[in-house]
């Protein structure tokens, strides 16, 4: 029986928690919280538990052998040049169904949520705190930056003393192995996982919340879609890639980001899809990806400030400048390196995009009570993206297996425990 289970692949056991979690979140209403939330938490705390050695042991090890490889300098700085671009995609995109559907018009006396005061950090401030004073304390408060910083310089120091550094390289690789493993069987845990967090999700929520805002979250949705569905799939076919192929190794990492609403909480499940089912190399991948779940925010830091930013312009009655679009546009863009990739960070990025546009704060207290609604559709297309642009950067220099993105072949080049579809499929992978 459960050997059947997990035989079934993942995005249709994690599709099926789903929709188990939304029936039994219908069913048990404003219990569903105190019966299916300690699921979820469970299952968030065992992904956030593998986070910090995953980034650690995997970007380290990636960095030694780029370093011996393909460029990882010119890998780096195009990887960042394809987030500012896609971020930039979305910023517009968020404009234009910010305008279609005008979701600010119309409405008046709101209940006002309540929101606490955030700290937003100033550029120099992010630059600084990306180097770690004490990177053991880095790994212990999950700060992924810092720890990706750190792990490069280890990795840097690898490349750099050669045959001297073979047992602690080979102690690197190790303990990626390992730490991959141990992320393999917490993933299995994903659709149980799903279940709890959608369930509460439908349960806590009432039509009351809803309906009043139902133009917000329509245009958040509906200009999330359009960036996943067609900007993505545009670039995917400049780039000579079939769209369908993406999208069925990239399910489940999206199925998890809607439940989780975290970018790093779905790290683990995203790199290994990147991997395993879109054919990046995890040389590559192990940079790039915990990179993007850290600073690629196309939905929480373009989309989401961009349409959020035109709704309270339109509740208050304000004429929106050209000036103004500039600067919610370029802050969107490059304000993405200040929001960590974990729930309700969005709201700082909101602040930072109307503190710049000079819009009124209090627009925020309007739809904090529906963030969480919202940040499930914004994560998904955070995730997307994060994957997304490995993709596009490895077919570009020529690294990219299309044998696995296409799905011909079903393995992981280089892991002796699944270089057969035999025992993907038996993983349940």
């Amino acid at each position: 029986m459960i050997r059947r289970f997990f035989a079934i692949p993942l995005w249709q056991r994690t599709a099926a928690g789903f929709a188990l979690g939304i029936l039994a979140g219908l069913i048990l209403r404003e219990h569903a919280e105190t019966w299916l939330q300690p699921i979820g938490d469970v299952y968030l705390n065992l992904i956030r538990m593998v986070v910090a050695p995953l980034v650690l042991f995997t970007i380290a090890s990636s960095i030694a052998k780029l370093g011996e490889g393909v460029g990882a300098v010119r890998l780096g700085v195009r990887t960042i040049v394809w987030f500012a671009i896609t971020s930039l995609l979305a910023v517009l995109v968020g404009f234009a169904f910010g305008h279609i559907v005008n979701p600010g018009l119309g409405l008046a006396n709101l209940p006002l949520g309540e929101v606490r005061e955030r700290v937003i950090p100033t550029p120099l401030e992010v630059l600084i705190g990306i180097v770690p004073t004490n990177p053991f304390a880095a790994l212990s408060e999950g700060k992924v930056l810092q720890i990706i910083f750190f792990s490069a310089l280890v990795g840097a120091a690898l490349v750099a003393l050669g045959d001297r550094a073979q047992t602690a390289r080979r102690l690197i690789d190790e303990g990626a192995a390992i730490t991959f493993r141990i992320t393999r069987w917490v993933i299995q845990l994903t659709p149980f996982g799903v279940f709890g967090l959608i369930g509460a999700v439908v349960g806590g929520y009432g039509w009351e919340a809803l309906l009043p805002l139902g133009k917000f979250i329509f245009a958040i949705y509906a200009a999330c879609l359009f960036h996943i569905l067609v900007v993505y799939s545009g670039l995917l076919k400049l780039h000579g890639l079939k769209v369908r192929s993406f999208f069925r190794g990239a399910f489940a990492a999206q199925q998890t980001a809607f439940a989780t609403s975290s970018s790093l909480g779905t790290l683990p499940v995203t790199l290994r899809q990147t991997v395993e089912r879109l054919g990046v190399p995890q040389a590559y991948a192990s940079f790039a990806v915990p990179l993007g779940a850290s600073v690629k925010m196309d939905g929480c830091g373009a989309i989401y400030p961009a349409i959020a930013s035109i709704f309270i312009a339109q509740y208050f009655q304000i004429d929106l400048t050209l000036t103004q679009y500039i600067l919610i546009g370029l802050t969107a863009v490059l304000g993405s390196l200040g929001t960590a990739g974990v729930p309700g960070t969005s709201i700082v990025m909101l602040t930072l995009t109307l503190s710049t546009a000079g819009l009124p704060l209090e627009g925020i207290g309007y739809i904090v009570a529906i963030d969480r609604i919202i940040d499930m559709m914004r994560t998904a297309t955070n995730v997307t993206g994060q994957m997304l642009v490995p993709v596009l950067v490895a077919k570009e220099e020529g690294i990219l297996n299309e044998d696995i993105y296409n799905g011909h072949v079903a393995w992981l080049p280089g892991d002796p425990e699944a270089e057969t579809a035999e025992a993907m499929q038996a993983s349940g992978i």
